[in-house]
């Protein structure tokens, strides 16, 4: 995927994206960071083709999304939001299912295609033993798992994710990031996230996007992004970078810089 030049306004006035461009690589996981307000969302919402661009626009395999239908689209690209709704009272496989909607048809596609994309989703969310349950008696954790699980049903190679970790506890938000994980080294889907928490950023990702006021401000390996003066700059606070064979990279938070 490659994004050339993009700049996006809700209201025609503010540039909330200004020129962005870069390149997602195929079979990697790639993770935006960078301030609240900075166009992380926004940048993935004009990805996915949910927002359309003032200028510039988004290739995905060389075609514009602009001329790629909705559908065919969904057949490629699957899309897991920040704030997701559904009845509370639907159950975890009827939810599943709604991911195969883009494949289903009065010709070509078989009901059987349907079922193994389902279990398939379920098995890697590791829920085949809550199908049955509503949403209402899932965990938070859980539910994310649930919306996940959906999209992978729909067999795209690309996952989007709009911070996943959110309003999750540290347990969690682990769980959700190394089935990120798993998803990427395992079936080889490419990957793009948005994310707060910089030391996630660091050990989950092959490649980090920093954002601030609706520019990228650098882009890379995290050892190549993530220092002690990239993240002055991005956040206005002082950090000390440390590293060692057992946990990697890592940033340790100092004060804020006045």
């Amino acid at each position: 995927m490659e994004i050339k030049e993009v700049t996006f306004s809700y209201d025609k006035k503010n540039d909330q994206l200004k020129q962005i461009s870069s390149t997602i690589a195929p079979g990697k996981v790639t993770t935006i960071i960078g301030p609240n307000g900075c166009g992380k969302s926004t940048l993935l919402g004009v990805m996915s083709q949910n927002y359309k661009p003032k200028a510039g626009e988004i290739l995905l395999d060389g075609k514009a999304l602009s001329q790629t239908k909705p559908k065919e689209l969904a057949k490629r690209l699957a899309v897991v939001h920040q704030q997701n709704e559904a009845p509370s009272d639907l159950t975890v496989e009827k939810l599943v299912s709604f991911g195969r909607l883009p494949h289903r048809s009065f010709l070509g596609q078989t009901e059987e295609e349907d079922e193994q994309a389902i279990e398939w989703a379920l098995t890697c969310t590791n829920l085949q033993q809550k199908r049955a349950l509503k949403l209402d008696q899932l965990s938070g954790g859980e539910r994310q798992r649930v919306w996940i699980a959906m999209a992978l049903a729909q067999k795209t190679q690309i996952l989007f994710l709009d911070e996943p970790t959110t309003f999750l506890d540290i347990f969690y938000q682990i769980e959700i990031l190394q089935l990120v994980r798993t998803l990427n080294q395992s079936y080889g889907l490419t990957i793009v996230m948005v994310l707060h928490d910089i030391n996630q950023a660091i050990r989950y990702s092959d490649t980090i996007i920093v954002m601030k006021e609706g520019q990228i401000v650098t882009e890379g390996t995290p050892e190549a992004v993530i220092t002690e003066e990239v993240v002055k700059k991005t956040y206005g606070v002082d950090v000390v970078m440390k590293q060692d064979e057992e946990t990697g990279l890592y940033m340790i938070p100092l004060s804020i810089s006045l």
